[in-house]
């Protein structure tokens, strides 16, 4: 109950002072309920309930949205700014930017969860054993 307001809160100021703009870091604010209906949902699915863990999942979950948001609004004002009309520097900034961006989260959220799940355990249990016969 603290954390989550705590991260958007702090989210919030850092996309203020990065853009000096408020609708843009409101517009880039606005992935973060997309992104918590995915969590929650996910949380429902599985019959988890919020506990500290899942909420450090959903900063690292808003972390992805709000860089996802980032990229895409940074390309697009640059289009503008070179006399791109809106609606062309909307579609060529999710072609040029968003999808390889979400490729590469995507690999990497899966790759680091299965081998976080398969040989964390291991290697864990490979130094304490090692540590243990020191012993």
């Amino acid at each position: 109950m603290v954390v989550l307001p705590l991260s958007i809160f702090i989210i919030f100021a850092l996309l203020y002072t990065t853009f000096g703009n408020f609708r843009h870091s409101l517009l880039i604010l606005a992935n973060l309920p997309f992104a918590l209906i995915g969590g929650i949902f996910a949380l429902l699915h599985r019959g988890l309930h919020l506990s500290v863990s899942a909420s450090i999942g959903f900063v690292a979950l808003f972390g992805v949205a709000v860089l996802n948001g980032v990229v895409l609004v940074t390309h697009m004002n640059q289009l503008r700014a070179q006399g791109v009309a809106v609606h062309l520097a909307v579609v060529r900034s999710a072609s040029e930017r968003l999808r390889p961006v979400a490729t590469v989260v995507i690999g990497v959220l899966v790759a680091s969860t299965l081998l976080t799940l398969f040989i964390l355990p291991v290697v864990y249990q490979w130094v304490e054993a090692r540590r243990e016969k020191k012993m």
